[in-house]
């Protein structure tokens, strides 16, 4: 018996999100009284694989194929439902992210499971195996039971702390045969956006609303987040009036992120866009109405006009990056 997860790479390298993932399927394993073994698909270097190992699970199986390179659900279920029954997994383990989203369903009905999405605690009990998560948008919290033999989780980002062990797991690489009518996707090219932080990436995000009032008066924002490190983002109102390019728009009908630091700059708190950032670690929030609906969201909060705090956030991050 076991509890596996799927770790993704990017580029040949594991995120934050990564080693979130593992140490919750560690502890996952813990209190079931078994063993965690991760499993990861295409090329990475032993090292990066490694550091899975600190993070508690057990055992590493690595897949290589080329005909994997490209992530194509169909193939990577068969793949992930093939080692899941060989470990003799009871608990997979997704990150709750575009990739999660979709292998999850697909391992549902390959495994016979039955799925807990964007869980974001430790289960609450293993027999019956119940678990916690938000719902209605953050406003309210259920515990689901799920009574399958094989259980699929897909974890919230942030929401659960890195553990770092002194454990060191064993890697075993081996190559799989996949069906080749299940690969649907050829990725013909690639081309990569540079000199920007992409927004699922980022750790910082700055994100402005009709607050803002204007498209010339983004100035400070983006300022402050290249003194930040940070990447820029934008309620729906702002990109459909084209002050922001579309790609910039976070909440339930945009991009969904979970950053550490959200900025909500001018932004009402609107719960569609509230839904796409409620991850996030934590949120300040900057805006001229004390009730707007935005700081029922947020941790830490300033009241007043973006304009004239702006300028002053950006002059306080100046003087501590020159000491």
């Amino acid at each position: 018996m076991s509890v596996l997860t799927f770790v993704e790479n990017w580029d040949g390298k594991f995120k934050k999100l990564t080693f979130e993932l593992v140490s919750y399927t560690a502890k996952v394993a813990e209190m079931m009284n078994t063993t965690a073994v991760a499993v990861s698909i295409g090329k990475i270097e032993a090292g990066e694989l490694e550091k899975l190992g600190k993070y508690g699970v057990k055992k590493i199986i690595h897949i290589q194929n080329e005909e994997l390179k490209a992530l194509d659900n169909q193939a990577y279920t068969s793949v992930i439902a093939e080692i899941a029954e060989k470990e003799s997994s009871t608990v997979v383990v997704l990150a709750n992210n575009n990739t999660g989203k979709a292998l999850a369903p697909r391992l549902s009905v390959k495994l016979k499971a039955g799925i807990g999405a964007g869980i974001s605690k430790l289960p609450l009990s293993i027999d019956p195996f119940v678990v916690f998560k938000k719902v209605y948008s953050g406003r309210a919290f259920a515990d689901l039971t799920i009574k399958s033999p094989v259980r699929i989780i897909t974890l919230a980002q942030n929401s659960f702390e890195l553990i770092e062990t002194a454990n060191e797991a064993s890697i075993e690489t081996i190559t799989v045969q996949v069906n080749q009518d299940l690969i649907k996707t050829v990725i013909k090219d690639v081309q990569k956006q540079t000199g920007k932080i992409l927004l699922t990436d980022a750790e910082i995000v700055i994100s402005g609303g009709r607050g803002m009032k204007s498209a010339d008066n983004w100035g400070p924002l983006v300022e402050l987040a290249d003194l930040l490190g940070a990447a820029t983002a934008c309620s729906r109102p702002v990109s459909d009036e084209g002050w922001r390019p579309h790609e910039e728009h976070t909440g339930q009908t945009g991009k969904i992120i979970a950053p550490n630091l959200y900025f909500a700059v001018g932004i009402s708190g609107a719960t569609q866009h509230i839904a796409g950032v409620s991850s996030s670690k934590y949120i300040v929030a900057i805006n001229t109405d004390k009730d707007a609906p935005v700081f029922e969201a947020a941790q830490y909060g300033i009241i007043g006009d973006a304009s004239k705090i702006l300028p002053k956030l950006v002059e306080a991050v100046r003087e501590l990056k020159s000491k």
